[in-house]
């Protein structure tokens, strides 16, 4: 986030060697993402209809937390050192780890680039990493029980801190936007850094083929690399996270369950396409959500593995230029 929030283990005796396996960071998945916006009521509204609810606000800062079913989705209105805009960017993604010392460290042993934080009085301390544009990557490793929300923020009375999932929605994955010919470069970086995997060609999700799929170490998500269309100019400098991509194990109950709340989807091109993914319509300048059918771990099937994904809507969002290494 932009200030800071988990603590590392000070014990070296808690501490869990990180080596150059499959996991060389200990990953176990996503503990939250960032939105960064000077509009947090119009976001927040926009979160709401999608299913998340506000559960709590940061002590000190002007930042919200939701939350649904298991992903958390934070709300900084605050400043990240860039200036905010009307527009909602994906500011952050912060990373479970075994060892969040750990990981940081071997992540900067092996090319990524630290971010300096500043701590406030009674604030955790979140280590960090360039990601993508301006973004960060943050190790945490406090979640469930005692998570890195019990110091910085404060419950809103009230309401429910585990609100349940709509249609069981869950975090699929994240889509990054890059430059013309950069699949390799990032491909390289995450792999390197983290252990993300590259999928066969062949293999995909959502509606229609498009970019390159990383697999998590943890296999718990995936990372959605899209180029521009051939015939559009170099845009290095418009590379990004633009959106996230949500399972569902019954994307047209999904749809339907969302339209109720007053979700708008791009219209879809046939059954057997809608059963495959759907998106959201653009939003606030270009906030999206993407379905995907997928089932989690232990849950039937509902449908055959699906095949495609969603190509991206509309011109890439200027962010600025990648750094961390790659």
């Amino acid at each position: 986030m932009t200030h800071a929030l988990t603590s590392t283990r000070t014990s070296d005796t808690d501490r869990e060697d990180i080596n150059e396996g499959p996991n060389p960071l200990g990953m176990v998945g996503i503990e939250f993402i960032e939105y960064a916006t000077s509009k947090p009521q119009a976001l927040g509204n926009l979160l709401e209809t999608m299913g998340f609810r506000p559960i709590a606000r940061h002590r000190s800062r002007e930042v919200l937390l939701y939350r649904q079913g298991a992903l958390n989705i934070i709300v900084n209105a605050h400043g990240t050192g860039a200036a905010l805009t009307d527009k909602p960017v994906i500011s952050a993604i912060a990373v479970r780890v075994r060892d969040a010392a750990a990981a940081y460290k071997r992540a900067l042993e092996r090319g990524a680039w630290a971010v300096p934080v500043k701590v406030e009085v009674m604030e955790l301390n979140i280590p960090a990493i360039h990601g993508v544009g301006t973004s960060r990557i943050y190790f945490v490793d406090r979640h469930g029980d005692f998570s890195i929300y019990d110091v910085d923020f404060t419950p809103i009375p009230t309401v429910d801190q585990q609100p349940p999932s709509v249609a069981g929605l869950h975090l699929f994955g994240i889509v990054q936007y890059i430059g013309n010919d950069r699949s390799d470069d990032w491909t390289e970086f995450y792999a390197s850094l983290f252990g993300f995997t590259e999928l066969a060609p062949d293999i995909r999700f959502g509606i229609l083929p498009k970019g390159r799929i990383l697999q998590s170490p943890c296999k718990t998500f995936y990372l959605q690399l899209i180029e521009p269309e051939p015939s559009v100019l170099d845009v290095e400098d418009d590379e990004c996270l633009q959106r996230i991509g949500l399972g569902a194990p019954d994307v047209p109950a999904a749809v339907e369950a969302l339209h109720k709340r007053g979700v708008e989807f791009v219209a879809s091109k046939d059954a057997q396409q809608a059963s495959r993914g759907a998106l959201t319509r653009s939003a606030m300048g270009g906030a999206m959500f993407e379905l995907v059918h997928h089932t989690p771990a232990g849950m039937a099937p509902t449908l055959p593995a699906a095949r495609g994904s969603l190509p991206p809507e509309g011109a890439h969002p200027a962010l600025g230029r990648p750094v961390g290494g790659v």
